[in-house]
């Protein structure tokens, strides 16, 4: 019976695995071959043609280069709004502590066309016309849910006896923040910004009604998609998830490093305390 479970766990997450990573390697196939559709049913040979359309199209690259300073623009407000707001949350109790988390996550709630054109609405009273700026601010309208989310969870496992401690030994507020609270933070702090600059990127509805003239990744592959899309966009899928990959496994590598490194020391601390117990 134990036998079986543990074959039928294995078939479940080869099933998984399969279902996840098929469309990825038939969208990766489709850039190596050598046909004007993105498919690779008929396989008409291999090429790299893709590859080099893919490098002289300046549209893209300038489209890719918007995409980055948006998301980096976002990650810039978004980080500090969502975590001054989880600070906020955290700090009150009882009905009003209700009503701001309400209102700080409701955002995540409302259609992203719905922010787009509101964003657009907005700013134009104050005659600032639509461009990346105002495609900036209507994506932190948003994603500093998210930053917020995380933060707060964090600062459920935070002692406030720390700071008081600090506050009666004579440390400012602002040492407290930069010293004791930012560092429990900082997890938080570096998934909050991975998942702003992702979701930036990702973002289409929002973007697509404050852009102005301006291109972003999103937009660009929509227009293709009207136009007649060809396996450049395939070529650059390509590239982005071994970019991702290749960013994973570093990261995966790197942590398991510091842990060896972390439990060498815990280890050491040990043998320590032990030959001085002995002595």
């Amino acid at each position: 019976m134990q036998l079986n479970r543990k074959l039928l766990g294995h078939i479940y997450m080869a099933a998984f695995l399969l279902y996840l990573m098929l469309p990825l390697v038939v969208m990766a196939g489709a850039a190596f071959n050598d046909s004007k559709l993105p498919t690779v049913m008929p396989w008409k040979g291999l090429t790299s043609r893709w590859f080099v359309e893919l490098w002289n199209d300046n549209r893209i690259w300038g489209a890719i280069l918007n995409t980055v300073w948006v998301a980096l623009a976002v990650v810039a407000l978004a980080v500090p709004i969502g975590t001054a707001g989880a600070i906020l949350v955290n700090s009150v109790n009882g009905r009003v502590r209700g009503i701001l988390y309400g209102l700080m996550v409701a955002p995540i709630l409302i259609p992203g066309v719905v922010i787009g054109i509101s964003t657009l609405l907005f700013w134009h009273q104050f005659s600032i016309g639509s461009g990346l700026h105002l495609s900036v601010l209507g994506q932190v309208s948003y994603i500093a849910s998210f930053v917020m989310l995380l933060v707060l969870a964090r600062l459920q496992s935070f002692d406030h006896g720390l700071e008081e401690a600090a506050l009666d030994l004579g440390a400012s507020h602002a040492q407290v923040m930069r010293r004791i609270l930012l560092p429990h933070l900082y997890p938080a702090l570096g998934a909050g910004a991975a998942i702003s600059f992702f979701q930036s990127i990702e973002n289409f509805n929002v973007t697509l009604f404050t852009r102005g003239g301006a291109d972003t990744l999103t937009v660009y592959v929509f227009s293709k998609v009207r136009t007649g899309i060809t396996p450049t966009i395939n070529a650059l899928a390509f590239l982005m998830i071994m970019f991702t990959l290749i960013f994973a496994i570093w990261y995966e590598i790197n942590r398991r490093r510091k842990a060896k490194i972390e439990a060498a020391r815990e280890n050491d601390a040990r043998r320590a305390t032990a030959l001085e117990e002995a002595v």
